[in-house]
């Protein structure tokens, strides 16, 4: 008997006044633009200048969206080619299907243009963006919760997800582990250490970037041996579960190596990028963080505000005065004496 259980939306259509979007396209669009504002305060507080995350992404989200798209079909190919399958469906992105490791590739590949043409280290960008793509990640999951789709095996839990039968997938109706759920708050979780041990190491050249992938490994390795739909296995292991070991290990050698080569973390410095600061921290400071002064300030008690230099006074000798005391009177001449 199912006592409670997380009910999946009827639609996966959300209507914004007369123009219908599929709910995953919003969540992934609400997820990149969470990234965009999370990056762009991290990555002001390290130096940078407030637009540069935003001018990069318009790189970075393109490529990512194809890596991610690449990645899914190449994995599940027999989805989109063979007998009885259309093959445009593989450009239908809004339908659900990007592979994490894809957009994380080639959206790098995105990021790295956007660097050099703004003429900063990629590596420290990396580091500055690495939890809000942890926290788009959290939001982007909830797609699959519009599609009803990469659930896990069935449970009776309390938090189960009822999914609805959908014979013509082979979708059977029930209640199953909400994987997106899981791995949506592991995401979050993720986000929060690497702020955590980003504050608390000033970790740079690339670190906590490192520090995010081999966290969100260990989690999404658990969530694929709770899903239950198709994928090629290895040895007995999904696909994904074998490429989160392998790219867990490469995030840990790099946070090992890199410490060893480039201990703490680099300095960013834009033009501008002082006074983007300021505007942020709500005062006006400078490069190195002291409090600038207005350009000018009041005369009213001013003490560097130089008044125009006074010509010197003269001794101007007064006329002298008549009898009366008169000023303007002047001396009248003695007339002859008399004999």
């Amino acid at each position: 008997m199912e006592l409670a259980y997380i009910p999946s939306p009827s639609t996966g259509v959300i209507h914004l006044g007369p123009v219908p979007l599929r709910g995953y396209a919003f969540c992934i669009i609400i997820g990149v633009f969470a990234a965009v504002w999370l990056g762009n305060r991290r990555w002001i507080a390290r130096g940078g200048r407030a637009g540069t995350v935003a001018d990069i992404a318009v790189w970075a989200v393109p490529f990512g969206l194809v890596g991610g798209r690449l990645y899914h079909v190449i994995t599940d190919y027999e989805l989109y080619f063979g007998p009885g399958r259309n093959w445009v469906n593989a450009f239908k992105v809004w339908e659900g299907g990007l592979g994490i490791w894809g957009a994380i590739a080639l959206g790098a590949v995105g990021a790295w243009i956007g660097c050099r043409r703004r003429g900063i280290p990629l590596p420290a960008y990396a580091d500055a963006i690495a939890p809000g793509i942890a926290v788009a990640q959290a939001i982007g999951r909830w797609g699959n919760w519009f599609n009803q789709e990469l659930y896990g095996k069935p449970t009776d839990l309390p938090w189960a997800l009822k999914i609805d039968a959908d014979p013509a997938i082979g979708r059977v109706a029930g209640t199953y582990h909400p994987t997106f759920l899981y791995e949506s708050l592991w995401c979050l979780a993720v986000a929060a250490l690497v702020i955590f041990a980003d504050r608390r190491f000033k970790l740079g050249h690339g670190r906590a970037f490192a520090l995010y992938v081999a966290a969100y490994t260990v989690g999404r390795f658990w969530t694929e041996y709770l899903r239950v739909d198709e994928a090629h296995h290895v040895l007995g292991l999904r696909l994904n579960g074998w490429t989160s070991i392998l790219v867990f290990l490469a995030a840990v050698a790099y946070i090992v190596i890199s410490a060893k080569k480039a201990p703490g973390r680099e300095t960013v410095v834009e033009p501008g990028a002082a006074e983007d600061a300021a505007a942020v921290d709500g005062g006006a400071k400078d490069g190195k963080g002291s409090v600038k002064e207005p350009a000018t300030k009041p005369v009213n008690g001013a003490k560097d505000v130089k008044e125009p230099a006074k010509e010197p006074v003269k001794d101007v000798k007064e006329p002298p005065k008549d009898v009366k005391g008169s000023p303007d009177a002047a001396p009248k001449p003695a007339g002859p004496k008399k004999p």
